[in-house]
Formats: structure tokens, C-alpha cells, sequence
């Protein structure tokens, strides 16, 4: 058994070897490699495509309290992306910044969660070095998602996704400070507390790309407790109102955490990054990235990834056994999927124009460390391929401490991907320079 497990081991990092000197493209890892290997195995250009046939049993590992010890970042550490690529630290000695979204006019505004106030941020293209940090609005409760309206490129307002409301603020294009007190539009989104494996405080928002609707993220209070409970009501869901706060539905369901959501440029479809349950070994389930489909049933909490029944409700809800959607895109389990965004700037290579870029903020309940790092998600003609592969890796120390936690990533105007850190509390710029 161990030279078997040795084996496996020594052909992960041969072909992550190989996929590093040849520039990616080379076969992904699939199976057992793409599903167990660990931050020791990541690398910018290393691909995944991890398959519903890939899933272990449940509880074929053991679940782990592996929490991440941070540490101040070590003078020669610098986060790791693909070739031709470069990153300088663009913003830093921020306070628990989160999510990243850019304005029309090219500004760049970053929730400071824990602080409850959201940042305005101006550079001139292609500098390094802002050329003005502001204040914008304060006293906000854990602020995370933020979307102006009406899409296009002269926004009337600007929407604020706190844990327990949507409120929005008189916006024009360069505004540096709210004009006004925020506008309560929805008082009684379901708030989140930070525990251990739940609580779900991240509330992301976007429009639709006719402006029509206003999509809300609500990740579940719990693990897997099960519907109805007073605490779950509402939650783990994607929300969706007119944007005056009206017309509330449930748009889709099931969906334990969907930190981030994003309209496709391309097709309009809504898309999101979900972070799924704990407690079933180190490789199950998998996180994802999927389309959302409207009424569509993810699982939560009875199933996941399709018709795969959680053995803490075995026997429960055999009707819903057929209905479960199986996501797009599945990743390692327990990377923790937060923001994505889709590239739309001319810098980067024609090849990543449409793609996804999302953010893995890492694991807390695995053995070893996955996560840590930024993916790139790749989408042709609107469609998933059903891969991803690494794009800023690096984050993790030799001795699997952990000094970076990707969480925002947004497009500059310039082109280049701004990624938001709250482990260290910086913006990191990568651009192309080849």
C-alpha cells in the first residue's frame, strides 16, 4: 500500500512538473489526482477536471479541525502566476477587505467587512500605486456584496449587500463619499453569525443584465441541518427581487453557501461559487462553480452533487433524488469558493477573454491544505469546459502555514485582475507583460 501511495504521489508531481515546463497545455489531472492532491501539488497552469465518478464514500477520511495559523508574510514570498504574467502589491494595510467590484467610470470599491464600510479606490491605467483611497460609506453591518444600477455605464446608485438588508446610495460615476444616507430596499434578509463550519454571513448582489431583477446570495445558517427551521428559513438560497426591493421569489435552492454570484457577459445566465458541507472526510463533497438555473435544486441538505444522499438524512426526501442539479464545475473539497468575476479587459491573452477568475479562500477541515490561491475557470461559447486549473498560487509557507487568503477578484480597467487578500490585508495587481 504505501508503494502504491508513493506511486501516486511521485506521478501527481512529475506531471505538475511537466505541465509547468510545457505552459499548461497538457493533459489535467483527473480521478484520484485531481481530487486528493493538496496545496503541496498547486502551481500556476496546473488543471483539475474532477467528475461526478471521482466521488469517494462518505467518511472515507476522517474530518480534520485544520484550521489556518496566519502569519506575516516572509520576506522572499511573493504569490505565483503562470508566465508572462506579473504581480505587484497594489493596495495594502487594509482592514478585513472582502469583495472587489469595479464601478463604470474604472473605480474600484472594496467592502471592509468587519469594519462595516466600503472603499473607494482610483488609479491612473497601468499604475502601480492608486491615486486616491477613500472612505465612501461607513456604518454598514458587514457589508459584502456591492452592484450599481442600472447596469451600463451610468449608474443611478449603488447597492450595498449587508448580512441582514440590501440598502443602496444616490451614486454617480467618480463619486468618492455617499451622497446621501443609504435607502433601506430589503429589511429581512436572514443575518449570518461567524461559526465554526456555518453561520454564513456573506450576502453577494447582482442585476440581471436587463436591470429587471436584483439577485441576493443567502448561504445556509448550519451544516446540514434540515428545512424548515426558523434559522435556515430563506437561507441557502438565491434570492430574487425587482430592484426596488419587490416581487420576492426564491430563485434557486439548495445551494449551502453561494458566496459569489456573477451574470455572464456572454449568455446572461447567473452564475455562482458555493462552498458545500462539512464533516464528510477531507475529499467530500466537492465545492463548485455552476450556471444557476431558475428553480433549479442543488442538494441542501438532504443531497449533493446530484443524486448523492447525505448519510445524516439517509431516508429522507427520496423525492428529491432525481431533481438534484449537478453543478458545472466541481473543485477540491473544502477550498472555500468565494468571489469570481469574468474577464472582459483586452490585457490578458484573447484565450481568457470570458473566462472566470475566482477566488479560493482555503481550508479550515481539511488534513492537508487546499485552496489559497486564485483559479481560472476556462468558458467557451458560454460553456464550462468542466475544468479549472491554478492561476496565483503561492500562499502557503513550506511548513503549511499560511500567509495570503484570496477572497475578491474584480477587472481593472486596464485589464488587469485585482485580487483582494484579507489574510494579509492587500489588493495584489497581475498583469501581462509578455
Amino acid at each position: 500500500m504505501f508503494s502504491r501511495r508513493w506511486l501516486s504521489v511521485s506521478v501527481v508531481f512529475a506531471t505538475i512538473s511537466l505541465i509547468i515546463a510545457q505552459g499548461r497545455q497538457t493533459p489535467c489531472l483527473t480521478g484520484r489526482d485531481a481530487i486528493s492532491g493538496d496545496w503541496r501539488t498547486d502551481a500556476p497552469g496546473v488543471c483539475r477536471h474532477i467528475t461526478v465518478a471521482d466521488l469517494p464514500a462518505p467518511f472515507s477520511t476522517n474530518s480534520v479541525d485544520n484550521g489556518p495559523r496566519l502569519v506575516r508574510r516572509p520576506q522572499n514570498a511573493w504569490p505565483k502566476v503562470p508566465q508572462g504574467f506579473q504581480v505587484q502589491e497594489y493596495v495594502t494595510g487594509l482592514n478585513n477587505n472582502r469583495l472587489l467590484r469595479t464601478a463604470p467610470n474604472g473605480d474600484v470599491f472594496v467592502a471592509e467587512s468587519q469594519p462595516g464600510q466600503i472603499r473607494v479606490i482610483r488609479y491612473n491605467d497601468g499604475a502601480v500605486r492608486p491615486e486616491v483611497i477613500k472612505i465612501f460609506a461607513t456604518g454598514l453591518e458587514q457589508p459584502f456584496g456591492i452592484a450599481f444600477y442600472p447596469p451600463g455605464n451610468d449608474p443611478q446608485w449603488m447597492y450595498v449587500a449587508n448580512t441582514g438588508s440590501v440598502v443602496r446610495f444616490p451614486y454617480r460615476n467618480g463619486d468618492l463619499q455617499a451622497r446621501a444616507a443609504p435607502q433601506m430596499i430589503v429589511p429581512d434578509i436572514p443575518s449570518g453569525g461567524r461559526l465554526r463550519g456555518g453561520g454564513h454571513w456573506t450576502r453577494d448582489i447582482v442585476f440581471s443584465q436587463d436591470g429587471t431583477k436584483m439577485y441576493v446570495s443567502v448561504g445556509s445558517h448550519s451544516n446540514v441541518f434540515e428545512n424548515p427551521r426558523e434559522d435556515e428559513t430563506k437561507r441557502a438560497n438565491i434570492l430574487e427581487y425587482n430592484p426596488d426591493g419587490t416581487g420576492f421569489r426564491i430563485y434557486a435552492s439548495g445551494i449551502r453557501n453561494p458566496v459569489g454570484i456573477a451574470i455572464s457577459p456572454t449568455t446572461g445566465e447567473l452564475w455562482t461559487s458555493v462552498n458545500e458541507r462539512d464533516e464528510l472526510g477531507d475529499l467530500l463533497p466537492p465545492d463548485y462553480i455552476t450556471r444557476v438555473q431558475n428553480n433549479g435544486f442543488y442538494g441542501w441538505p438532504w443531497y449533493y452533487i446530484g443524486p448523492h444522499q447525505d448519510p445524516r438524512h439517509a431516508g429522507k426526501h427520496p423525492e428529491l433524488q432525481n431533481s438534484v442539479i449537478v453543478p458545472d464545475v466541481l473543485l477540491q473539497s473544502h477550498s472555500a469558493s468565494l468571489q469570481l468575476t469574468f474577464y472582459n479587459g483586452t490585457m490578458f491573452p484573447k484565450e481568457f477573454v470570458g473566462d472566470i477568475f475566482a477566488a479560493e479562500h482555503g481550508s479550515w477541515n481539511r488534513a492537508h491544505r487546499t485552496g489559497y490561491k486564485v483559479i481560472r475557470v476556462p468558458v467557451r461559447g458560454g460553456q464550462p469546459t468542466g475544468e479549472y486549473e491554478d492561476f496565483m498560487t503561492g500562499m502557503v509557507t513550506s511548513d503549511a502555514n499560511v500567509w495570503g487568503r484570496p477572497v475578491g477578484v474584480t477587472v481593472a480597467r486596464d485589464g488587469a485582475l485585482l485580487v483582494s487578500d484579507d489574510g494579509s490585508g492587500t489588493i495584489w495587481r497581475v498583469s501581462y507583460t509578455q
